[in-house]
């Protein structure tokens, strides 16, 4: 038998999956507690994601070697879950190499060490897209079988994800320590601890190697301490008390010095030779490449991240009509950074517009697609268009990407291809919210002193499918309110039914969401509350707390259309500005009114609607039965009209227009104060 002993255990150490050879080693199989390996998954999860583990196996006689035979153990973890399980349990992976016990150093035993740390380092090297987790991984291979100490230096740029530059002096070398690892005995109190900038070292003989990628074995340390070139007090953060000999290998990448790994005896008897140089020196090879890919995803992610927050809106905005608060949270596990958003619109009349995406996909594309589609949620937002026209408008944008995509016109765009979003928008003084939904799972509502309640909504096709129409939903919302947008990666779980996490997220909401409360924390105590530890997918969450204008906010006349009415509607807006105290607005305000209510009945016909609304600004608005656009053009010197929306844009600080069910509104608004 030559296969490698393999064993898959589960947080409890139960055996999931065991090879013939582990089997007859460890006498258990599939179903039982395998008691040698009990708290190995305890220990790997303590100190890393992957250890190397001494254990004593069994040994019986049909297993063919003798009784408390010593094993090194690799133990690796697994994926969060397996298919069809609910929970997110690790299992482990365990690989044992027998060797022999860490006094023995010589001989043919020294053989069967090196050969099983080679092991070791090929099987548990490279599994984390971490470097420090993976620098943490390499010290614990190394200890205490091949050393007493080991410590993992990185250059500083690599730690953040860049690229070191090309350096040929080890003076010009800016290292950080990363891990460090010691055998029980060792004294290194007096060494530089984990976190901490190593300070420069002379480029001396001794160090030359280092910059050309080649090991430096030191066979007595002594001389080390001669060669090193530093004052006493900084050679004792290099160098541990009692040490006899040591090898140094840089992390050496593409030409780049990435960091270095040093290994220290001071208990094992025999000091380093060059065939231990050698075997560290392959180890640190392969440790460099996973530490440069770790490097690499390191930078993609953090650049993903940035451009996502980017992106988003402040996590915190106040509005006439609502507070809001969102967060977003990018996947665990190394799946990062996804293309799932919201947003907070506000719309004329002190509406509020409330949105939340999510596109298929991790990494740079799908933001990039993200940014694409939220860009365009915005635009058409400012058309001012009732939630399920808009997501029409976002439908036919979508496959207009995936054309570009079968056209070979374009090659970021296939996130695109899978994506979902839910449009609401709120007004404060109706207290109605209509809201449309594109695959997107509804919101919540938690009206106050009320159980919360997902809002019963027809479920339109994801974006992209074309030829369905979306439904538009409208509901009553409570002052205080609080709304809960989300992305499906918070009720979802591998394996799992939505409706489950839909009713962790409800019974969440209902003991989070106080009246007093801030959003933030009430958004942070859901994310904690309802996501796994390491969630799949990730999540954007939008809490909205809904306002209400009062009735002396608001005043609303309906005239005839009659041009002789033009002057009574100049009265009423002039009285109501009196009521509020808004006097100096009075000429400004009384004109605007009267050219647009002359318009509407000179040119629309039927009843017109007048209307004003108080709060932070001064919203004035016209509607009529006729779903003709306003047009601004510029009068000539000899036109006897056509002057007064153009007046109305100049007076005023925004103007626009948007249809209604009977209709259409122009609307102006002017700051107070």
């Amino acid at each position: 038998m030559n296969e490698t002993p393999a064993v898959v255990l589960d947080d409890a150490g139960v055996v999931v999956a065991i090879s013939e050879r582990a089997a007859l080693l460890l006498e258990c199989s599939p179903g039982q507690i395998c008691a040698p390996l009990l708290d190995l998954p305890a220990r790997a999860a303590a100190e890393a994601p992957t250890v190397v583990l001494p254990v004593t196996t069994p040994g019986g006689a049909h297993a063919g070697q003798e009784a408390q035979v010593p094993q090194v153990c690799t133990v690796v973890r697994l994926a969060a879950r397996t298919s069809g399980a609910s929970d997110a349990a690790p299992h482990w992976l365990v690989l044992l190499t027998p060797v022999e016990t860490a006094t023995a150093t010589a001989g043919p035993d020294s053989e069967r060490r090196r050969t099983g740390l080679a092991h070791a380092a090929a099987a548990s090297i490279g599994v984390s897209l971490d470097v420090t987790d993976m620098a943490q991984v390499l010290v614990n291979l190394l200890v205490p079988d091949f050393a007493d100490l080991a410590t993992v230096d990185l250059a500083e740029p690599v730690l953040v994800g860049d690229e070191p530059p090309h350096l040929h002096a080890s003076d010009d070398v800016r290292l950080r320590r990363a891990a460090s690892a010691q055998s029980p005995g060792i004294s290194a109190e007096d060494l530089l601890p984990v976190g901490e900038a190593l300070p420069p070292v002379p480029d001396t003989e001794v160090m030359r190697p280092l910059m050309a990628g080649r090991p430096v074995l030191v066979s007595d340390v002594a001389e080390l301490r001669a060669e090193l070139g530093v004052d006493p007090e900084t050679l004792r953060l290099f160098v541990p008390t009692g040490a006899h000999s040591s090898v140094a290998v840089p992390l050496y990448a593409r030409g780049l010095i990435l960091g270095c790994v040093t290994v220290w005896r001071s208990q094992l008897p025999s000091a380093y030779d060059e065939a231990d140089a050698a075997l560290l020196q392959d180890v640190a090879s392969r440790a460099a490449l996973g530490v440069d890919n770790a490097r690499r995803y390191t930078k993609e992610h953090r650049s993903a991240l940035a451009l996502q927050r980017s992106l988003l809106p402040h996590s915190v905005v106040n509005t006439a009509a609502a507070d809001t608060a969102g967060v977003y949270q990018p996947a665990g596990g190394g799946v990062g950074v996804g293309g799932d958003w919201f947003d907070v619109i506000p719309l004329p009349s002190l509406r509020v517009a409330f949105v939340v995406g999510d596109v298929v996909g991790h990494g740079l594309e799908a933001t990039a697609a993200m940014a694409r589609l939220r860009t365009a949620v915005q635009t058409l937002a400012d058309l001012d268009l009732d939630p399920g026209e808009l997501l029409t408008h976002l439908d036919d944008l979508v496959l207009g990407f995936s054309s570009e995509h079968m056209a070979g016109a374009s090659r970021a765009e296939p996130a695109v291809l899978g994506a979902t979003c839910l449009y609401a928008v709120y007004d404060p003084v109706t207290k109605q919210c209509a809201a449309a939904t594109a695959g997107h799972p509804p919101p919540a509502l938690l009206p106050p002193g009320e159980e919360p309640y997902f809002l019963g909504m027809t479920p339109g096709p994801p974006l992209g499918v074309g030829g369905m129409p979306f439904e538009v939903t409208e509901f009553g919302v409570q002052p205080g309110s609080t709304l809960a947008l989300y992305t499906d990666g918070l009720v979802e779980r591998r394996g799992g039914d939505i409706d489950q996490g839909m009713e962790r997220l409800r019974r969440s909401l209902a003991g989070a969401a106080g009246p007093n409360r801030p959003l933030g924390e009430i958004s942070q105590t859901l994310c904690d509350e309802v996501l796994p530890h390491e969630a799949a997918d990730d999540v954007a969450l939008l809490l909205a707390r809904t306002r209400a204008l009062t009735s002396d906010q608001v005043a609303e006349w309906e005239l005839e259309p009659d041009l002789s009415l033009v002057a009574h509607a100049r009265e009423l807006v002039l009285g109501r500005l009196s009521d509020w105290q808004l006097e100096d607005m009075g000429f400004v305000t009384e004109l605007v009114a009267s050219e647009l209510v002359t318009n509407a009945i000179r040119y629309a016909g039927g009843p017109v609607g007048l209307r004003l609304i108080r709060d932070r600004l001064l919203v004035c608005e016209v509607s009529d039965t006729s779903s003709t656009q306003p047009r601004l053009r510029r009068a000539r010197d000899t036109d006897e009209g056509g002057r007064g929306l153009f007046l109305v844009a100049q007076l005023t600080d925004r103007w626009g227009s948007r249809f209604t069910s009977t209709g259409k509104t122009i609307w102006t608004e002017q700051a107070i104060g």
